[in-house]
């Protein structure tokens, strides 16, 4: 009786074996290759132990150097210049709900200090590098725009930075109403067409529309006011802005 012998996955012609013998030669030198470059990888880590533990020191030196810092300088410094500038703020809300020469005196006290505190100079010089400071750039540029000193305001709302929805387009648009003080129209639209757009919410971006909207027709650029108009009447329709859309978008199409 015949018997049938499996042949399995032997090679059965000379192509074959040779096609084999190939692949397998090509899966040692790759597995060769891999446990070179392992030694090497190896052989530079051992050579270069000392200057590796440096690096990792340095790193570590440098994280906890940082976190103390935040926590022993930097966080107490906030608290500091925090505590010291709440009679500058006093001054300047005051000023606020002031009229006249009273007025005026209270921005300035809030400006360079008073009842032996700090003004918003002094934080800005003694605290920089905290928000405090940063706020105070903010309040100083106020003051100066509401005692007339236009210039100083713009320089300290520019320096002032900020990601709050309000504040910082407020700034932006103070900046505006500082070079209109100035006489300087063209550069005050600009400044209020980006503080309109830079944000998007219902009390700063109804307000710079207006104001665009009327330095626009003032230089002369009527179909940019009636952009700004339409996109407040539009947009923000229950704004107390949007109630003035009528009259100067009327001069805006009539000069048209």
């Amino acid at each position: 009786m015949a018997t049938y012998k499996k042949r399995g996955n032997k090679p059965s012609t000379k192509e074959e074996r040779k096609k084999k013998v190939e692949e397998e030669s090509t899966t040692a030198e790759v597995f060769n290759t891999l446990d070179e470059g392992a030694s090497k990888a190896e052989t530079w880590v051992a050579d270069n132990q000392k200057y590796i533990y440096i690096i990792v020191g340095v790193a570590i030196v440098a994280v906890l150097g940082y976190l103390g810092w935040q926590r022993f300088i930097q966080e107490p410094k906030e608290t500091e210049a925090a505590n010291e500038m709440a009679q500058a703020q006093n001054y300047f809300a005051n000023a606020m709900n002031s009229a006249g020469a009273e007025r005026d005196s209270l921005y300035t006290m809030s400006l360079n200090g008073g009842e032996g505190k700090y003004g918003f100079l002094d934080i800005i010089e003694n605290y920089g590098g905290t928000d405090a400071a940063n706020l105070a750039r903010y309040n100083a540029g106020f003051a100066y725009l509401h005692t007339g000193n236009y210039q100083e305001a713009i320089n300290h709302l520019e320096d002032f930075k900020s990601d709050d929805e309000i504040l910082a387009a407020l700034a932006v648009g103070g900046i505006g109403d500082a070079f209109m003080q100035l006489e300087q129209p063209e550069e005050a639209l600009d400044y209020y067409d980006k503080a309109a757009s830079m944000r998007s919410n219902e009390f700063t971006t109804p307000k710079f529309l207006l104001k665009a909207s009327i330095t626009a027709l003032e230089v002369g650029e009527n179909n940019e006011a009636e952009d700004y108009l339409t996109k407040l009447r539009d947009e923000y329709p229950e704004s107390p802005e949007a109630e003035q859309v009528p009259v100067y978008l009327g001069q805006a199409q009539a000069n048209n």
